[in-house]
């Protein structure tokens, strides 16, 4: 049946596309329709799309490495690159194939050159460029993180500006889409990330010999035991409660759950490595401390946007995307935090949370529409392993120094 179903796919992907080279020979050259490929290479999954003007994804493909980091305990720089290198020719031939359009008939090649993890970043810079000076296309360099934030315009009507929280294992924005390349930075983490918190604190329960969590990246497998576990047998501290900006810590707040866990180890009588009794409670309050620190500082600069005439009031959105976006705990304290204070509340699905082809294609997209960063001559492209977002804002933020109300009514709608 599944083979059935892709070969029906790929035939209706086949005949959108022939239909739209179709519309562009009666209309002219005036009318033929964007076709753009999107690679995506900046960690550990590599993605390739080809997406239409109109939004629409005509074929995708996705590589994931999860399955190789999880054995190694991490992501290993080297090890993510060699199996990107492995990878990548196969992936963008199969996203091309399901789609129907051929490289000649795309009118240009995204690509994510910056942030990221540099030996990854290089080798789908390195395939792209030769697609590129192979078949004279025109070339899209992409910012990971703008990506993740114009996802929500391929799968929903939203208008800018819009306010928009990038949550993954890599980082944590807090940030207002004003345009397609531009962005007002509110906050970021000034450490780690909370995808890459919640997966160090999984390794250190070691939460991949739980039964229940053996195939499970650190971040579900968290989720996943904290939906049984009481979050009130724990409390931990949180971060920056001093500090009234929109910036986010989660380096702090690892190294009191790790204080935790030693001394429950000892309580126990186990050693590291060995799965802990009251490893859900643990989990569960540990999922709760990072959102409620996610939720106050989102709560912060709502309050900023409308304070300083950024948003309006009657017409406010918040976008939360990127990987930890999935997590239903906080996607649903974030819901209920838009809710109290009007403000509609977006965030793409699931399988486009993470990082992938589609969103890269779709930027490419947007960037080609409103006449930006679309280059005819790749001479001097580099990737970037580091990159700020937009323009940063974030000393005006703290100097406004807004003070949160309790978020106790707000707990009370999302439980």
């Amino acid at each position: 049946m599944k083979s059935i179903a892709r070969s029906l796919l790929r035939t209706a992907k086949c005949s959108l596309a022939g239909w739209l080279r179709s519309r562009s020979t009666h209309c002219g050259k005036l009318h033929r329709p964007k076709l753009v490929l999107g690679i995506e290479t900046s960690c550990d999954d590599t993605g390739a799309a080809v997406v239409d003007e109109a939004g629409n994804v005509l074929g995708e493909a996705l590589q994931c490495q999860r399955e190789v980091h999880l054995k190694t305990g991490g992501i290993i720089p080297h090890v993510a690159q060699q199996l990107h290198r492995e990878n990548i020719e196969q992936v963008v031939k199969e996203a091309l194939s399901v789609s129907g359009v051929s490289v000649n008939e795309l009118t240009a090649i995204a690509t994510t050159v910056k942030p990221g993890l540099a030996l990854s970043l290089e080798v789908g810079l390195d395939y792209s460029l030769k697609l590129v000076n192979k078949y004279q296309k025109p070339f899209v360099p992409i910012h990971h993180m703008e990506a993740h934030a114009l996802t929500i315009r391929l799968t929903n009507q939203v208008e800018f500006p819009f306010l928009v929280l990038l949550l993954s294992g890599g980082h944590c924005i807090l940030a207002v889409a004003q345009g397609v390349s531009d962005f007002l930075l509110l906050g970021q983490s000034i450490d780690i990330a909370p995808g890459d918190m919640l997966d160090k604190v999984a390794r250190r329960l070691s939460l991949i010999k739980h039964p229940e969590c053996h195939s499970m990246a650190g971040g579900k497998a968290i989720e996943h035991l904290a939906q049984t576990g009481n979050r009130q047998q724990y409390t931990f501290r949180l971060p920056m409660q001093q500090i009234r900006n929109c910036d986010f810590s989660f380096s702090g707040l690892q190294n009191l759950i790790n204080k935790t866990i030693i001394q429950k180890e000892k309580e126990e009588g186990i050693q590291e490595g060995e799965l802990l009794s009251c490893v859900k409670d643990i989990a569960a309050a540990v999922q709760h401390v990072v959102a409620i620190h996610i939720i106050q500082r989102t709560y912060r600069a709502m309050l900023f946007c409308i304070k300083n005439g950024i948003l309006s009031p009657k017409h406010a959105t918040l976008v939360v995307s990127g990987g930890v976006a999935s997590n239903q705990y906080i996607r649903k304290g974030l819901q209920a935090l838009a809710n109290a204070n009007s403000f509609a509340f977006l965030s793409p699905p699931p399988r486009l949370c993470t990082d992938n082809g589609v969103m890269i294609a779709w930027n490419g997209i947007e960037r080609l529409r409103a006449g930006l960063g679309v280059l005819n001559s790749t001479e001097g492209i580099r990737y970037e392993p580091k990159a700020p977002l937009g323009t940063d804002i974030s000393n005006q933020v703290e100097e406004d120094s807004i003070k949160v109300p309790k978020l106790r009514k707000i707990l009370q709608l999302a439980s």
